[in-house]
């Protein structure tokens, strides 16, 4: 299966899919390399190629969007910008993706909407006895950069 303009990894994992399929694989293999294909498609150069040729083209980011069955705004952080600034978002998307994204549970005091539960009131009567000064609250700001808002009840 010969696909010229893909790169030379993205036609290996297809090629692996295809005899995957040929000699009847089993499922997990057969998972794996539709995996393999679809992260090599995602980092394929030919994509981005395609995208600076559309807009060479005069094409809009909707146009592209609609052609990658994508919304304009993901086109744009996919593929605006020079390589660098493209792997940059691309590394700190990975960053935030590698933080847990579980909340503490070590963390003093109540969140806003534990409080708001205690007192049964909304959480936004909880900010604004904050705002008011009747609830002392203080931020706590995580070693990766997360913060919590945490209601300290009387």
């Amino acid at each position: 299966m010969m696909v010229p303009f893909l790169s030379a990894r993205s036609r290996e994992a297809l090629e692996r899919l295809a005899a995957s399929e040929r000699t009847d694989a089993d499922p997990l293999t057969r998972l794996r390399d539709i995996r393999d294909l679809t992260a090599a498609l995602e980092t394929e150069p030919a994509l981005l190629a395609s995208v600076r040729a559309a807009l060479a083209a005069g094409e809009s980011w909707q146009s592209i969007a609609d052609a990658a069955r994508i919304k304009s705004a993901a086109a744009k952080w996919r593929w605006q910008g020079s390589d660098e600034e493209i792997a940059a978002r691309l590394e700190a998307g990975r960053k935030r993706s590698a933080r847990p994204s579980s909340v503490p549970t070590d963390l003093p005091g109540l969140s806003v909407s534990e409080a708001a539960k205690s007192l049964g009131v909304s959480a936004q009567a909880i900010y604004l006895r904050i705002s008011r000064g009747t609830l002392t609250a203080t931020t706590v700001t995580l070693d990766d950069g997360r913060s919590y808002k945490r209601v300290m009840l009387p």
